[in-house]
């Protein structure tokens, strides 16, 4: 089988290994994508010779700065937005405790070889006289068409050399909606717990990876199936399985977290509301209590999951920052929209909104999602309040400009009113204003909440500097 390699890239690569009497082809993903039909912008060529001089030569014509990477005998070039990687033709071997090879010089063959899947170690020749023939020893191809995931040599050795792949083969599976054949998946059972020596730092990539695929879930699910979800998530694997006392069970967490993941992944691609919809419920596991009345209860599981959050992504080396601020306040609120249903005033509605703020509707998105009853009866009732809650929301908003404000007095005015320094009393004033404006006590205006201000100010005995 020959492919039109028509990009202008390929023709300059296979004139300048033809130069230096090299052979040169193109391998991996991006061949892979090409008979899938999908874009790809990561190019990687090996070389059976020296890639970094075949790199230089490319770079040189194309006027792109070509980094190299000498200890490992790779270079990488940006090119019109293409990433291009050039490696020498290589074989490797593994020790039992690194997934870092030992590397030596290879034929194609050998590099084919040490490739992850046979999928992704098809290969185009860029040689003049077979220019865009397809080398594929391990029916990569087949497949393709089969939809398949499996690995080019015994799994057992290709998972065990490099743990990670268990979690490239899984996220494959999630990406391309493949299933992994039979072997190769009974093998990521055998091999999981080799996933203790690769670095978090990659092993979060691919849980990236797989949060970002169309269905999440799927990949999620291969994660439970294989065992590698309780050494990674241990807090997600811990949601799977249905409790029963007194002949009565409680929701498979498990199985409804993977239904809100993958319902707010069909309306959003922003990856950390997904992970506040894979974290929503976390916090069920440590809150479950049966009641003889009641039945099973999670009470207190959205603050106790908020509580979680930090722990998760500092073991997972996921941002901090904003990021993680935002899954926290998302797993925190997410039942609250629908208590407001019998909310008879409206400070309950404007602390929600003071409080969700600008992600109020990914908020009402999380919590839309969370509906996965299978009577529909029931998801209308749970649609029909949710309606409710937003024209109520839409209605206070209006009215009181919650969403959003900043107390009409700050902290600043508070201090030159009353020639004080920064203490405590400014935040007791500041909060009292915030408090009585949230409850409906006095509207959100300097007027108001300048009265209640020099009220505040006298019942904690402090004058009005220029009274």
């Amino acid at each position: 089988m020959k492919a039109p390699l028509q990009s202008k890239i390929f023709r300059i690569v296979a004139e300048q290994a033809a130069l230096i009497n090299v052979k040169s082809y193109v391998i991996g993903g991006y061949v892979r994508d090409f008979f899938l039909k999908r874009s790809c912008t990561d190019i990687d060529i090996v070389v059976e010779g020296n890639g970094m001089e075949v790199a230089s030569a490319v770079g040189s014509i194309l006027k792109a700065r070509v980094t190299l990477f000498k200890k490992f005998g790779t270079a990488m070039m940006c090119y019109k937005g293409m990433e291009i990687e050039f490696v020498g033709a290589r074989k490797e071997s593994y020790r039992s405790d690194s997934r870092k090879p030992i590397v030596e010089n290879g034929t194609l063959e050998d590099d084919q070889k040490r490739r992850d899947f046979t999928i992704n170690a098809m290969a185009l020749s860029l040689a003049r006289e077979d220019y865009g023939t397809l080398t594929d020893p391990f029916n990569g191809m087949d497949d393709l068409k089969r939809k398949i995931i499996r690995t080019p040599l015994d799994p057992d050795t290709t998972f065990s050399d490099d743990p990670l792949r268990m979690l490239r083969a899984i996220r494959f599976a999630a990406q391309l909606d493949f299933s992994i054949e039979s072997d190769s998946f009974a093998s990521i059972v055998r091999n999981a717990s080799r996933i203790h020596i690769v670095s978090q730092e990659r092993i979060t990539v691919e849980l990236q990876k797989i949060m970002a695929a169309p269905k999440p879930s799927k990949g999620f699910i291969l994660l439970e199936k294989s065992g590698l979800l309780s050494l990674l998530l241990p807090q997600i694997a811990s949601l799977k399985g249905v409790e029963t006392m007194e002949g009565r069970g409680h929701k498979e967490n498990f199985s409804h977290t993977m239904e809100v993941l993958d319902n707010v992944a069909s309306e959003s691609d922003n990856i950390w509301l997904r992970w506040a919809a894979l974290l929503h419920d976390v916090g069920k596991p440590s809150t479950k209590h049966f009641d003889k009345e009641l039945g099973w209860t999670f009470h207190g599981h959205d603050f106790i999951g908020s509580k979680m959050i930090p722990g998760i992504f500092r073991k997972l080396r996921l941002p901090l920052g904003e990021e993680m601020r935002y899954v926290q306040k998302l797993v925190q609120l997410h039942l609250r929209p629908v208590a407001l249903v019998n909310e008879v005033s409206d400070s309950g509605v404007r602390r929600l909104l003071f409080e969700a703020g600008e992600d109020l509707d990914d908020l009402m998105l999380l919590c839309r999602a969370d509906i996965t009853s299978k009577n529909p009866r029931t998801v209308r009732r749970h649609l029909e309040n949710f309606e409710q809650v937003s024209k109520k929301m839409a209605r206070v908003e209006e009215k009181d400009a919650i969403r959003n404000f900043q107390p009409p007095i700050s902290g600043e005015m508070i201090m030159k009113t009353f020639g004080l320094p920064p203490c405590r009393e400014v935040g007791l004033i500041k909060d009292y204003i915030k408090e009585a404006i949230l409850d409906g006590k006095i509207g959100n205006n300097l007027e108001e909440a300048r009265q209640l201000m020099l009220e505040r100010a006298r019942e904690l005995g402090i004058s009005e500097v220029n009274a």
